[in-house]
């Protein structure tokens, strides 16, 4: 039946599309949020993070541009910087850590071969070029900008396991297409081979690994290799390699490689002619002609992280013959099926584009790692195949709280292959327990909690089961009871307070899944670990504190709550403490009770900055907040929940290139925030099966149900009289019955329907 989905589902929309008066692809504009810039962010972590350049939903392949190599730049790409030092064929999203992929990064020169990309300041020449700002141009599926130090212009666009770049040339004697086969955003790769197959073909891998930087400059552990297979649409009549001489004892990581000592070194690579084959340690690759003013060139890669041979059929199946306008023709209408399964309606232009970009980069991981043979790489370092389809870039800590739960919504079919990913790749490792920050099969262990085992909860319990749930349990546990609280009861290290709490939660979780199994032991020891954030909790100073292996508490200032890292990670006590999602009653009742919780929630927002940038308050640029504007509802005063989410929507997101996001996009998680809350749906407590409801931007919203995992029939949100000022829900009706309280099951919403919201300018009675 899974199998039959893509058919079904693409029928539906098809339906739906011809209903459908607008197109959602004019308002993507793939460049909002991709700015790392600190200054403007003013924290180190940055702005959104995103890349602008090409890809498919979901897709393998991202055909990007880059404008910087080492730092805090996970991308590749930040949209005040000036030059672009080429376009590689994968991209990470949205992440901080150095970040890795940027592989195979092609570039079109002309004059004198240069083998490094050089400095962005100018300290060091080399190949890359300044670009004409208002030549640049993002859709999905599509990517273009004009180098001016060549007047070569440049296009991208993807198929889901191959990329197409598309150059139109200047009048020259020696233009050049270039290939840097060792460069990697957050370092290098450690090792290269290629070899000239024909005439037009080229082919090998890139080895990439923790000692030559990369995740987390190393301690992420990434591990991997791209294999690539590219054909030219001009022989290679005039073509060579560079292959720098670097020692083996040579220091490799991001700081090392960016280093001008290294690039001198590489810069002062031989060019070797005389050679079809060639591996070491830093290689590129080049083929010169000349060209006409106008003319046009191609290239068309294929890659794989599983072998060659993966590479060979990857190409052959997706972009084998096929010209540069048919494939972004077939990538743009991926994009329209994918984004098309939610229609808004009302709204200004620009919150339509905020909306649609944000639904963009909801799709853009868990992404493909099967090939079309269905070969995919396992934790084991061998070729697979299996009844799913492989998805990698699991960013757990982040995606658990709006990512996943939205994709449970629009693409159950992802959600079921990445839960299928993670628990067989616990399997294939030998670990046999479920990583938290997955990226291309690494165990990064980065972050904190187990955000796998609150994924498959909250899918379990809506139906989505396409995997070995009895494994899937059993690795949960498995991580608990290797991370988690343990005999203590709390985790007594310098971040007690989040690691405590959010173990305790996803103990909850596992409970959940063991007692929907019938697994009535693994359930009550579970759900009595779930208590475990009690723990942490000093009732002599009314929250939540560190707390030491003997007992004892940590140190408490006079500014705690709002003191960055004291127990927690990214974020302050005031900020963590409200992350008792599975037990708000008892959360409450510590806290003094209602009232008191209310008036000290209350002041937790009104004390927030308009501009939401990263702060000590309700600070939307990172995660642990995320859930916290719902509270309000569990409080018995949606009328807050309503006020503060439409606050958030309209100042923590805009169409503004450089901070349109306020934070790290960290894989889709702050998008899909806003499609969430702009929908005027967002769970509080992810394993429970529940959405709150709140206050949507849009007159309405039309949400396609899956045909396969729910009802296929669309459920509809109507805001009547909404306005800007009209933010407040003045009574709701679901299928025409008045709903009582403020949330729904998501099998209300699975099962399709008419949810009416009468909107107003104050808050309806008994609701403040």
């Amino acid at each position: 039946m899974k199998r039959m989905a893509p058919i079904l589902s693409g029928l539906f929309l098809a339906a739906a599309l011809a209903s459908c008066s607008e197109d959602p692809v004019r308002y993507v504009d793939p460049l909002i949020g991709a700015s790392t810039n600190t200054d403007v962010a003013g924290v180190y972590h940055g702005l959104g993070k995103t890349f602008p350049g090409a890809t498919t939903p979901f897709g393998m392949v991202q055909v990007s541009p880059n404008t910087v190599t080492g730092g805090d730049n996970g991308p590749g790409y930040s949209y005040e910087m000036r030059t672009i030092e080429g376009f590689a064929m994968t991209q990470m999203s949205g992440v901080g850590w150095y970040g890795d992929l940027g592989n195979f990064l092609v570039m079109p020169t002309t004059g004198p071969l240069k083998k490094i990309a050089g400095k962005e300041d100018g300290s060091l020449d080399g190949w890359r070029s300044f670009y004409d700002k208002a030549s640049e141009t993002a859709s999905p599926g599509y990517y273009s900008v004009l180098l001016t130090d060549y007047d070569v212009r440049v296009e991208c666009s993807a198929t889901p396991r191959c990329g197409i770049l598309r150059f139109t040339w200047p009048q020259s004697p020696l233009s050049r297409i270039q290939v840097d086969l060792a460069r990697r955003v957050g370092g290098t790769s450690e090792e290269q081979f290629v070899r000239i197959v024909d005439d037009r073909t080229i082919e090998g891998w890139m080895r990439c690994t923790p000692a030559t930087g990369g995740w987390g400059n190393g301690a992420g552990n990434a591990l991997y290799t791209v294999y690539f297979h590219a054909e030219f649409d001009k022989p290679l009549t005039n073509s060579g390699f560079w292959s720098a001489d670097i020692p083996s004892d040579q220091p490799r990581k991001r700081e090392d490689v960016t280093s001008i000592p290294y690039l001198e070194r590489v810069a002062e690579a031989p060019v070797i002619r005389d050679a079809d084959t060639l591996r070491g340690p830093h290689l590129g690759f080049f083929t010169e002609f000349p060209t006409r003013a106008g003319e046009r060139t191609t290239l068309r890669v294929g890659i794989s992280f599983v072998d060659l041979e993966g590479a060979r059929n990857n190409f052959r199946e997706e972009i084998a013959g096929k010209g540069f306008d048919e494939v972004r023709t077939q990538a743009e209408g991926a994009w329209r099926e994918a984004l098309s399964k939610v229609t808004v309606r009302g709204g200004t232009q620009a919150d339509k584009t905020t909306f649609y970009t944000a639904l963009y980069h909801t799709m853009i991981d868990p992404r493909l790692f099967t090939d079309c043979d269905g070969r995919y790489m396992g934790g084991d370092g061998k070729a697979h195949t299996g009844d799913f389809t492989k998805r990698t870039i699991f960013s757990g800590w982040d995606v658990f709280r709006s990512q996943i739960p939205l994709q449970t919504l629009i693409n159950p079919g992802v959600v079921d292959d990445l839960i299928a990913s993670l628990v067989t790749l616990a399997e294939e490792s030998g670990k046999e327990y479920l990583e938290r920050w997955e990226l291309l099969n690494a165990y990064s262990g980065c972050m904190l909690g187990n955000p796998a085992a609150v994924v498959i909860a909250d899918a379990y319990v809506k139906g989505i089961r396409g995997y070995d749930a009895a494994k899937a349990l059993q690795y949960a546990v498995n991580t608990s009871e290797k991370f988690g609280t343990g005999t203590l009861g709390w985790i007594p290290n310098g971040t007690s307070i989040s690691e405590t709490l959010e173990h305790a939660y996803a103990d909850w979780c596992i409970a959940r899944l063991a007692e929907a199994l019938g697994n009535e032991s693994v359930a009550e020891e579970y759900y009595a670990r779930s208590h475990a954030w009690e723990n942490v909790f000093d009732p002599s100073v009314g929250w939540f504190r560190p707390r030491q292996a003997d007992g004892s508490w940590g140190s408490w200032p006079e500014n705690a709550r709002t003191t960055e890292g004291l127990g927690c990670i990214e974020s302050n006590p005031y900020q963590q403490g409200w992350f008792v999602p599975h037990d708000i009653p008892g959360m409450v009742a510590r806290m003094g009770g209602r009232e008191k919780v209310l008036a000290d929630l209350t002041s937790f927002f009104e004390h927030t900055p308009e501009n939401l940038m990263w702060n000590p308050y309700y600070n939307h640029a990172n995660e642990p907040v995320h859930h916290v504007p719902f509270l309000f509802n569990a409080l018995d005063a949606p009328a807050l929940t309503q006020k503060w989410t439409r606050f958030i929507c309209a100042h923590a997101y805009s169409c503004d290139r450089m901070t349109g996001l306020v934070g790290n996009d960290d894989v889709g998680q702050l998008s899909a925030w806003y499609v969430l809350a702009a929908m005027g749906l967002h769970p509080l407590c992810p394993g429970d099966g529940k959405m709150q409801v709140t206050s949507p931007v849009f007159d309405e919203i039309i949400l396609q149900t899956d045909p396969v995992y729910a009802s296929g029939k669309p459920f509809i949100i109507k805001a009547i009289g909404n306005a800007p000022e009209n933010i407040y829900i003045q009574s709701a009706r679901l299928n025409g019955e008045p709903l009582h309280g403020s949330e729904l099951d998501f099998s209300q919403i699975a099962a399709g329907g008419l949810l009416e919201l009468t909107m107003g300018p104050e808050p309806a009675a008994g609701t403040e």
